[in-house]
């Protein structure tokens, strides 16, 4: 059980950092204006040198950034709760620690998900007609590698949860 609740703890950590520098950074695309070379994340969005912020309230922008502050809050408590299914002492009897922080991690899974498919999708659609040089970078990437290890992370301690609940219901009363 330990062993399962380690390494979803592990994917926990790396997941959860890998959704904040990805929500953070302005590098989900790269693409040529007037010859020079531009980037723009969630937040900001760069021409060569000199970034700007972004200050239209686009409803795609503003869904995936809220996905993805959703997905990161998720993963924190999954986090919290992953920790705290390492002490011994049940606090809740109808509740199991690893249960509930694998349901945190699903769900944040569930949120990055639903950031990166609204961002691909209006991406490919509308701003990928818009410039015709573009490619996603390496934020953009990192929320997909951030999507794996959350959705692992709540793999491991749905794992972990199936091991404690067989071994309680198999000691003799």
């Amino acid at each position: 059980m330990y062993s399962f609740m380690g390494g979803g703890l592990f994917c926990a950590w790396v997941g959860t950092i890998l959704l904040v520098v990805a929500t953070a950074t302005d590098h989900w695309m790269q693409y040529r204006l007037s010859g020079s070379f531009a980037h723009q994340g969630l937040w900001r969005y760069c021409l060569g040198s000199k970034c700007f912020l972004q200050t239209e309230s686009i409803a795609y922008w503003n869904a995936t950034r809220a996905f993805m502050i959703l997905s990161a809050l998720c993963a924190t408590s999954g986090i919290v709760m992953g920790v705290l299914a390492f002490a011994q002492q049940s606090t809740f009897t109808r509740l199991s620690r690893p249960f509930s922080a694998g349901i945190m991690f699903f769900a944040s899974t569930l949120f990055v998900l639903l950031a990166l498919a609204i961002y691909t999708g209006v991406t490919v659609s509308f701003l990928g007609r818009r410039f015709g040089d573009w490619r996603f970078s390496w934020s953009y990437i990192l929320g997909w590698v951030a999507l794996l290890m959350t959705f692992f992370a709540g793999i491991f301690y749905m794992c972990a949860y199936r091991m404690h609940e067989c071994r309680r219901l198999s000691t003799p009363r």
